[in-house]
């Protein structure tokens, strides 16, 4: 395998690793923002006549589920780049994931404009540099 992918390649393996990190992390601040704003399962979104918090979870959710929306491409881009150029697909895939960080982070803030602050702009960035 060593042949095919190159030494390189666990650069790739460890960041896939990372966004997954990211991705429970994300999981349990959906969770404490389920405590916190009264929003009990299986509802997925909070109704804004039932929660007056409801924009406020919605918000941490959403944040959530769009890195979920997103996780298979990433995961393959990352993966088939890093078969011709592990270095660079890990760098740029590091520097996706440090991204949807922040693009969370603003999201969860309540206001979904926080989003579109750098982290959805180097977001952009880097994942048309995976996708090329």
């Amino acid at each position: 395998m060593e042949m095919i992918m190159g030494k390189e390649y666990g650069y790739v393996a460890i960041v896939v690793v990372v966004y997954c990190c990211l991705n429970v992390w994300m999981g349990f601040q959906v969770v404490k923002a389920r405590k916190k704003y009264k929003v009990n399962f299986p509802n997925l979104y909070a109704l804004e006549s039932e929660n007056k918090n409801a924009k406020f979870f919605n918000c941490v959710q959403r944040g959530h589920q769009n890195s979920l929306e997103m996780m298979p491409v990433f995961f393959i881009l990352i993966v088939l780049g890093g078969m011709g150029h592990p270095c660079v697909s890990a760098a740029l895939g590091l520097f996706y994931t440090v991204t949807r960080y922040f693009y969370f982070t603003g999201y969860s803030t309540g206001d979904p404009q926080n989003r579109l602050t750098i982290g959805y702009f180097i977001f952009s960035i880097s994942f048309l540099g995976i996708c090329l």
